[in-house]
């Protein structure tokens, strides 16, 4: 009998130490910083490790850097599912460090609108926003109407654009391009219309976070950014509005790609799932400001003011992320070279 209740000891601490480990397994998250990440926490982590009992944890950076940490760890990622914009994880895709993503996997692939997935589903986007152009209507009497309007010395020393490493700066940059009459095969024109207001700029940011505080301090007054974050930061009690220029604002596509080589995989489609699902992306719309791949989300009047639809989406600009997978290394090349020194 005593050797029977051993027995039964021994076997109910094994099956509760294999119920722990089970528990405390961990998904990594590539994930962009500030709001996106409490938005991510919110509508996409506490659902995903209430149902699978794994925890999540997130590891912070822009595409550029996500990007550049798949090359490094190629074959052994240090990420098991990334949220990276959809030029990069079609470079990422160009360069084997995707793996395909199995829809017959995924219970939510259904409702996602078709233009969501990536060549050969190499990638899937998530959601939609924009750069547009966004101001302190405390500092800004008349809303910006053109990109062109950063080159006004009325926002002389205050205003600041991001760094080609994240999409805000490269968006700006290729805005311009076109306004001056580049073209994605020469970007001549947009380098030497931006080289005065790069000089002018408060700090070429990197970071989300970066641009919130110098908005947060007064310190500019205007800004190429994303309509999600501001709302987010307008809720928060900031003054901000947001402005899209006549010519039409910058279509951003942020994507998920599943990094080749994770040993997480069964619990990065969980992931996955949770993104994509109606409740995933109604919450993340809501709370973000950003549409939804999802069909069976309807965006309220609130996100319609700040969201790009209707005549602003028409009007968006969505680029090729084949063409700036191929020319984005040149770009960048030529930015640091004659930009940012």
């Amino acid at each position: 009998m005593r050797q029977m209740f051993r027995h039964a000891t021994a076997a109910a601490v094994l099956g509760a130490a294999l119920a722990s480990t089970a528990q405390a397994e961990e998904l990594v998250v590539g994930a962009f910083g500030g709001s996106f990440a409490e938005n991510v926490k919110a509508c996409h982590v506490a659902a995903f490790e209430k149902a699978t009992g794994a925890t999540v944890s997130l590891k912070l950076g822009n595409s550029s850097q996500f990007a550049a940490a798949l090359r490094a760890t190629a074959g052994k990622p240090d990420m098991d599912i990334v949220y990276i914009d959809n030029s990069l994880a079609a470079q990422t895709a160009n360069e084997k460090l995707n793996d395909k993503i199995d829809r017959a996997k995924l219970k939510n692939a259904a409702d996602v609108i078709p233009t969501a997935w990536g060549k050969d589903d190499s990638y899937v986007v998530a959601m939609v926003s924009a750069t547009t152009l966004v101001y302190n209507p405390k500092l800004v009497k008349a809303p910006p109407t053109s990109w062109l309007d950063l080159a006004d010395p009325n926002y002389a020393g205050k205003y600041a654009i991001g760094d080609i490493s994240g999409t805000s700066g490269l968006q700006f940059l290729l805005a311009l391009n076109k306004l001056k009459g580049g073209t994605l095969d020469n970007i001549d024109p947009g380098i030497e219309a931006i080289k005065p207001i790069a000089k002018g700029s408060a700090v070429l940011y990197t970071q989300a976070d970066q641009l919130l505080s110098l908005f947060e301090r007064g310190e500019i007054a205007i800004a190429p950014w994303y309509p999600d974050r501001a709302g987010v930061a307008m809720d928060k009690g900031l003054s901000l509005a947001v402005a899209y220029p006549k010519e039409g604002a910058v279509g951003i596509l942020p994507a998920v790609v599943l990094p080749k080589g994770s040993t997480k995989t069964e619990l990065a489609y969980k992931f996955l799932d949770q993104v994509l699902s109606a409740e995933g992306q109604g919450c993340f719309s809501e709370r973000a400001y950003i549409g939804a791949v999802n069909t069976k989300v309807k965006l309220s009047d609130k996100l319609k003011g700040i969201v790009p639809n209707g005549e602003s989406l028409e009007k968006a600009w969505f680029i090729d992320p084949e063409v700036i997978a191929k020319n984005s290394a040149t770009w960048t090349r030529r930015w640091q070279r004659e930009v940012a020194r």
